[in-house]
Order: structure tokens, then sequence, then C-alpha cells
């Protein structure tokens, strides 16, 4: 199930998804000329989970401290597929939880739940020296958000169902349960490894940082009035 769009308006022009976007694209230009340097780039700009355990930096330094790593790891991507799917997932449901946030506070939690998401795979993983990359973590909590804020706004599907592909309007509570299912069995099936490929438990962490936060600004806001087309 590959979301396409939501047919739920924005009040407000998505200025801070559009530069989170814009800025995640920049950076993943810089690593494709940066050729064979692009394995020190992800060393040293990615969470590495031994070093913010143990407090110990290993070679390439990291220029932004070790902890600096937890920001600065949200912008880099392994490959088109990832930045991709990212940007894709950010567009579309980025905009009206930033809406509902404000701009800066969006900004923060964006960030934040990309810093705890972090720290969840890192405790996962506390020996792991493989480096952690991506948006994924922080984008997850924006899914989180919008499943809190607009469980009834449409998402345009692609499905393929074996050799047929169909377009599908759903529910978002729908779509993201499907989504979080997926993270959930997948997190199963590969618990036991050590922290290389897909960091699902940073997928996970970070959806439920970011539903309990927007559950919490719901307390005090209300829920939003209804947007949806």
């Amino acid at each position: 199930m590959i979301p396409l769009k939501d047919l739920n308006k924005s009040r407000t022009a998505p200025v801070v998804t559009s530069f989170i976007i814009a800025l995640c694209v920049v950076v993943f230009i810089f690593e494709l000329a940066s050729g064979r340097d692009i394995v020190y780039l992800f060393h040293a700009f990615g969470v590495i989970p031994y070093e913010i355990i143990s407090g110990v930096d290993i070679p390439p330094p990291d220029p932004l401290t070790l902890y600096g790593t937890l920001i600065s790891h949200q912008y880099l991507h392994g490959g088109f597929l990832h930045i991709i799917g990212n940007m894709l997932f950010l567009w579309i449901f980025g905009d009206n939880v930033e809406d509902y946030f404000g701009k800066i506070k969006f900004y923060i939690f964006y960030t934040f739940c990309g810093v705890v998401a972090a720290l969840i795979q890192v405790f996962a993983f506390p020996d792991s020296v493989a480096p952690l990359i991506g948006a994924s973590g922080a984008i997850s909590g924006v899914l989180g958000a919008y499943f809190i804020l607009y469980p009834g706004a449409k998402i345009v599907t692609l499905v393929f169902l074996g050799f047929f592909v169909d377009l599908i309007v759903v529910p978002a509570y729908i779509w993201i349960l499907f989504w979080f299912f997926v993270q959930f069995l997948s997190l199963i099936s590969t618990a036991s490894t050590s922290g290389g490929g897909v960091a699902w438990f940073a997928h996970i962490g970070g959806f439920v940082v970011g539903a309990l936060i927007a559950k919490m600004l719901v307390s005090i806001k209300g829920k939003p009035l209804s947007i949806v087309e």
C-alpha cells in the first residue's frame, strides 16, 4: 500500500515541512557527490549506538559531538528509495500536523520525535557500531500525530495485489494501523539481529512518542476542526 496523497487540505502553507524536505534533498545530493567519502559522512554524522552509550568517539571524529548526531542523522539517507519513501510520507502527512502544531512547535516536535526514536534504537542495540541514518523516526512521529489528529482523513492509496494494481481511498486510521502492523511484524522477525538494516525500533518508538504528544496537545487545545474534503 503506497500512499499518494491525502484529501485533507491544510489552512496554512507547509513552510517547515517543505524546508525539511528541501534540506534532506540538498544533503542527499551532497552525499551523491561525495563518492567514497559517503562512508565517512555516515559514520561522522550518523548515530552510532555504541558511541552514545559509552561516550567514546569511534573514528572518524564526530564534528557535531556524539550527541549532535541525534539531530544530524535525520537528514542523511542511504539511497534513492530511502529518501523518496521518507519524503513522500512527510509531504503527505506533515502539512496537516504542521498546521495544527504551528511552525516552530512542529519543527521542535519533529526533531524531538527523531531524537527519541534514535535513542530507542540505541538502547535496543547498545553495542552496535552500524550508523543509524534517516528521517524515518521523526516521520513516524508525524504519522503518530496524524493518527490522533485526523483519523478520518482520506488517503488515496496505490495497492498491489499480485499482478493487479488498484487505486483506493481509505480512512487514515486504517492506513496508519496497517503501516504500524507491518512495522511491528518486521520488528518481531528481525529482533535478534545486531542492529543493522532497517531501524524498526525507531519507527515504532517515534510513532508512539508522536501519538502521545499529539494526544496531550489535543487535551489542551482540543481536536482540530474538520478540514477533510
